[in-house]
């Protein structure tokens, strides 16, 4: 539903303006901040991060490595369960980010 800008089964459910404030994410600078070395050029905003590669993608993240990636360029949801004994994404972020792109890439036409 979030992929497809508010709408499930051709019925819109979220408001245009909440999907738009999604995507839009926040100050990339004030996020640097936050020392995040894994997502360098991200940003995050109402509980979502909002990646700065191409396809616009964005996603929620969880703890252990759980997450859900959404590429609206590529028309792809990916969403991940996990358990990692370690507790932050840092672990994860190095070989799913760059797995989630190329899956994308590879749907691409």
């Amino acid at each position: 539903m979030i992929r497809l800008n508010g709408y499930y089964q051709g019925r819109r459910i979220i408001a245009p303006a909440v999907i738009a404030d999604i995507r839009r994410g926040a100050d990339q600078a004030h996020f640097a901040k936050a020392g995040y070395s894994t997502l360098p050029g991200w940003s995050y905003r109402t509980m979502w991060w909002v990646s700065p590669n191409e396809h616009g993608a964005f996603m929620a993240r969880g703890i252990h490595g759980q997450n859900i990636y959404i590429d609206p360029q590529a028309e792809m949801v990916i969403v991940r369960y996990a358990s990692n004994p370690i507790a932050g994404n840092v672990a994860n972020d190095p070989y799913t980010l760059p797995a989630y792109m190329a899956d994308a890439k590879h749907l691409m036409p």
